[in-house]
């Protein structure tokens, strides 16, 4: 995307968020070139977006501004359409006989209760949301890890839920996360939450991560896991294509969920 050096700020800046949904990163030095002004003004640009909050500044450019984390319920009312057709594909994942990690999060929520019935599936969570949906469907059985519990994840946390962890091994953890990076990995906003995922990470043999477009290129506080630990993202049909370049250039295997 080129610009003039006549361009107002405003212009420009609206030019430069267009450029971070598509391509998940900017680089100061290459937005100087091709909009045609200096590097400082690019610096000054991204640092009134990032005061706006709506970037993340940071050394030779800048990156989406972290994902809003609200509580649980209300998380669970945003993006319905979009994580629901989300969680129909990330559901075709699984099969018979498999024993699953699923924690907190609204995609995680909509997967639960997508997964088949009748598959002698062994879901382990510490969602108690996640367990009411899936308790009583057949061929499901459900165990609920407990802890202290946190109102606005929607799940239990701290050390007791820590140590259940560490005695599992199951086939796939579909990690609920906040950020992910094709640079980085994935990221999480509490520390605790943080800890918890990745002893979930470790127990398990694959990896699924399940995302919205507003997380992609987006870090947060807490790092949960390397990009070389995702075996499979699965995202938005219409994703930005220099998204997903960037995640499969470093060996993901993205899947893109069709809308239905």
């Amino acid at each position: 995307m080129t610009t003039s050096p006549d361009t107002l700020p405003s212009e420009r800046q609206q030019s430069i968020l267009q450029l971070l949904q598509q391509q998940g990163r900017v680089l100061s030095a290459q937005l100087a070139v091709e909009m045609q002004v200096s590097e400082d003004s690019i610096r000054r640009d991204l640092r009134d977006l990032a005061q706006q909050g709506l970037c993340r500044k940071v050394y030779g450019g800048a990156l989406p501004a972290t994902p809003a984390f609200p509580p649980l319920t209300e998380r669970q009312t945003v993006q319905k359409r979009q994580k629901q057709a989300l969680a129909r594909h990330a559901a075709e994942q699984v099969r018979a006989g498999d024993s699953i990690l699923l924690d907190a999060g609204s995609t995680n929520s909509a997967i639960a209760a997508c997964l088949p019935e009748h598959q002698n599936l062994r879901v382990v969570t510490n969602a108690p949301d996640i367990a009411l949906t899936l308790m009583g469907r057949a061929g499901i059985d459900v165990t609920l890890i407990g802890g202290r519990l946190d109102p606005r994840i929607g799940a239990s946390v701290g050390a007791q839920a820590l140590e259940a962890v560490s005695g599992l091994r199951v086939d796939i953890f579909f990690v609920g996360t906040c950020a992910v990076d094709a640079q980085h990995g994935l990221w999480a906003v509490d520390g605790e939450e943080a800890a918890l995922k990745r002893a979930m990470l470790a127990a398990s043999s694959r990896c699924i991560v399940v995302a919205t477009r507003d997380k992609l290129g987006a870090q947060a506080n807490h790092r949960i896991g390397a990009v070389e630990d995702i075996d499979v993202l699965v995202l938005e049909a219409d994703t930005p294509q220099p998204q997903i370049d960037a995640f499969a250039q470093r060996g993901v295997d993205i899947q893109l969920a069709p809308r239905r």
